[in-house]
């Protein structure tokens, strides 16, 4: 399916106020823009896919397992010099990085755990892979503030303690000229401040050189002069050398850092694109929300039923001035592909053809529709529009000279997969000549079995769509009491213009108005003010209709409650004939016992007793074989039971015993060809199950053959530090490493430490 909706329909359609208002819902920046991106989805299974995406993330609105927060903070910048050789990310973008690894691995877990809520949004992420190794690489090196961690490094860690010794030296020769130039009073009341992340004297201008020391400033009035006094000078000369090694030292890490996160740029790539998308798909949903949007049905054949559709931004807008939008009910189909829909001015009718016509749109366009759940719709390969005043300046052109342009563009591409939206068709020229012209388009349209709305005042066209089988005229209605449009579309009769009326309603005289119907023709007076009777009485039997399916609605109400009593009192009676029918059993073969007890007593014969009751206990059991094969089995199986009872001239499905004192071999063999169809059943199910589980268990060992090597994979890379637990390979011994030096590691072991490769231990998490 290709996308031939054009940016004129968009346009025309008010899409990209939609966009706006969904974008506003957007947390970030690559979201909004992406939303403001939005256009019709050519392929019909990725617009099902992104409308299933809403559908689902709606629903965690309204059940307790909400979707975990996937905010981040956009790592273009970083991905982008991943990419650059010898180049390195800042110690801030890996917090960023570290982020974004953990929000998707957290979104992994959490669909997986709800699959069942969220089947189609775990199938999507279910493609990225799952990993924390990057999450473990960066917070080895880098503290969650962004700042990197002193033991990133031995030289790193040696610097920064000789940084805190010469903070010391310096802050203690700084004290100590400060305390002796106080007391000498040469100082200002503020005694010191901060220039260039240094500390200094403030000393009064008149002192300025009784004080020895690198003049750094002075005060805006000249009073102050900011003196560093030159006791302190030689260990901020060697703190900004050991600054410089630091920073050094950092670039050094970084790039290393760089060089480790540098394999998984795809993989951030792919991390950033999907919260992006689950972005996008929340901006959606929570306008969809605020509409009490829903997802209707899409059918594959050619049907369009629109209920309760209302217009989002006129429903936006009057919500805001506190008004009531109506809603619109509306079908196409085979039988009703184009509705010709006429009215008063200003009764609705371009705001109904632009309802439908923007709905489609957003439906199109993986953004869900505020209609009925009961609606359903089709998807179009084209939508065509032709609303408004087109009038262009630029080109010369008149409104019916663009319009004629429009309708060639129409007739070239119309087809049966195309919706087609007209306002007020026909009009900008002589309404005899302009309206026969709209006819011919009108039967165009319909010759090529395309689907549409069109408005219009023209009569001709009333009339030729009730002459043509599966074109229907619809009307706004109109309140001729109150001179008041109601805004509701009714199918099935053309309507009234309503022109005097609604002069007489914008304040025309009346005189005026008489005098206008007099110029005018008597039988198209008369036949305004049929068409206005008739849709009068049409308001009345339609308010009767709504009366009486009211009514019908309680009498189904009724009626299932009945029926669901009727269920309930069944349900009971089958249980009490279950209860009785068990009963009845049990004082069956309380008597047959009985009768064996009885009989014992009398004869007192032990072995009698035995087998009288084995010829009862395997008469039984071949009468509930048989029950249950009965019950359970299919009709080829319950031939071959008849086949078997055949061969053992068996006449009824109870098996008859020849001699009461003991089952004839024919028994016998039937009971033992039964037990092996049993038995091969039995085994039949047992091989199926060992398949089964076999396949589960290469699964399984594949699994966790890919999780040893990478984690084999990680240790071999792995750079030991100081403070690492680690053990001898081969060994449970358990150490600490307290000092390394090249490849020999110096490791503890309680009191003892030992001196060994780095190769012969590893690292224990």
């Amino acid at each position: 399916m290709s996308n031939n909706i054009s940016n004129k329909t968009l346009q025309d359609l008010e899409f990209p106020i939609i966009l706006d208002r969904v974008a506003d819902f957007c947390k970030s920046d690559l979201g909004k823009k992406a939303v403001l991106k939005i256009s019709p989805i050519s392929d019909l299974l990725n617009l099902k896919l992104q409308l299933n995406f809403v559908n689902e993330y709606l629903s965690s609105f309204q059940n307790e397992n909400k979707i975990p927060n996937h905010d981040f903070e956009e790592i273009t910048n970083e991905i982008y010099l991943l990419e650059v050789e010898n180049s390195y990310i800042e110690a801030i973008s890996f917090v960023k990085i570290t982020t974004i690894s953990t929000t998707v691995n957290g979104l992994h877990v959490f669909l997986k755990k709800f699959k069942d809520y969220f089947p189609v949004l775990n199938k999507q992420i279910q493609n990225i892979e799952f990993t924390k190794t990057i999450g473990i690489i960066i917070s080895n090196v880098i503290t969650p503030f962004g700042e990197i961690k002193s033991h990133a490094s031995f030289v790193l860690k040696q610097i920064r303690k000789d940084i805190n010794v010469v903070n010391g030296k310096l802050s203690g020769s700084f004290n100590n000229a400060l305390n002796r130039y106080l007391s000498s009073g040469y100082l200002d009341d503020i005694k010191e401040s901060v220039v260039d992340n240094q500390r200094v004297l403030a000393v009064q201008s008149m002192h300025k050189r009784k004080v020895k020391g690198a003049i750094l400033g002075n005060s805006k009035t000249g009073r102050i002069i900011f003196i560093a006094p030159e006791s302190t000078l030689q260990h901020t000369r060697e703190l900004r050398n050991l600054k410089q090694e630091e920073k050094e030292e950092k670039v050094k890490i970084l790039k290393i850092l760089t060089d480790a996160i540098r394999p998984f740029k795809d993989l951030l790539q792919q991390y950033q694109d999907f919260l992006i998308s689950l972005d996008v798909i929340r901006a959606k949903a929570k306008y969809a929300k605020k509409m009490n949007a829903c997802l209707p049905k899409i059918n594959s054949g050619k049907k369009v039923f629109l209920r309760d559709a209302y217009h989002p931004i006129l429903w936006e807008t009057n919500k805001k001035s506190k008004l009531n939008t109506v809603s619109q009910t509306l079908e196409l189909n085979e039988k009703q592909q184009i509705i010709v829909i006429s009215g008063p001015n200003a009764g609705g009718k371009s705001i109904t053809l632009k309802t439908i016509g923007l709905l489609q749109v957003m439906l199109q366009s993986g953004i869900l529709i505020p209609v009925h759940e009961k609606s359903e719709t089709c998807v179009f390969e084209k939508i065509l529009t032709d609303i408004g005043d087109n009038q262009s300046i630029e080109n010369q052109l008149s409104t019916y000279s663009y319009r004629l342009k429009n309708m060639r563009n129409f007739l070239r591409k119309c087809n049966s997969r195309t919706l087609f939206l007209i306002d007020e068709f026909g009009t900008g020229s002589d309404p005899e000549l302009g309206g026969a012209l709209a006819e011919i388009f009108l039967e165009e349209f319909y010759t090529k079995n395309a689907y549409g709305i069109i408005t219009t005042h023209y009569a001709n066209l009333k009339v030729l769509a009730n002459e043509l089988e599966n074109v229907a005229n619809a009307n706004m209605q109109f309140d001729i009491k109150t001179l008041e449009p109601l805004f509701q579309l009714q199918m099935g009769q053309a309507g009234s213009s309503f022109t005097f009326e609604v002069a007489q309603k914008n304040g025309i005289p009346f005189s005026l108005i008489n005098r206008a119907k007099k110029k005018v023709e008597r039988e198209k007076i008369r036949l305004d003010k049929t068409i206005s009777k008739l849709q009068g009485e049409r308001n009345l039997v339609r308010k009767k209709n709504e009366s009486l399916e009211k009514e019908q609605d309680k009498v189904k109400n009724i009626s299932l409650e009945l029926t669901h009593k009727k269920e309930k009192l069944q349900s009971k009676i089958d249980s009490f004939q279950e209860l009785y029918d068990n009963n009845q059993k049990m004082l069956v073969i309380g008597r047959k016992i009985n009768e064996f007890v009885n009989r014992y007593f009398q004869s007192n014969n032990k072995k009698q007793l035995l087998i009288d009751f084995n010829k009862w206990l395997t008469i039984e059991k071949v009468v509930y074989t048989h029950k249950l094969t009965k019950v359970s089995s299919t009709e080829k199986k319950v031939k071959k039971m008849r086949t078997i009872h055949r061969e053992t001239n068996c006449e009824t499905s109870v098996l008859k015993v020849k001699n009461p004192e003991k089952p004839s071999k024919r028994d016998l063999r039937v009971l033992q060809k039964l037990k092996k169809i049993e038995d091969q059943k039995q085994k039949e199910k047992l091989i199926k199950i060992e398949e089964e589980i076999l396949v589960e268990v290469k699964k399984v060992r594949a699994v966790k053959s890919i999780v040893i090597n990478r984690e084999k994979q990680l240790k071999a890379n792995y750079i030991f530090k100081v403070d690492d637990k680690v053990r001898l390979i081969g060994t449970t011994t358990k150490g600490v490493i307290t000092k390394i030096e090249k490849k020999q590691v110096f490791i503890s072991f309680g009191n003892i430490i030992t001196k060994v490769t780095t190769g012969s231990i590893e690292l224990i998490r």
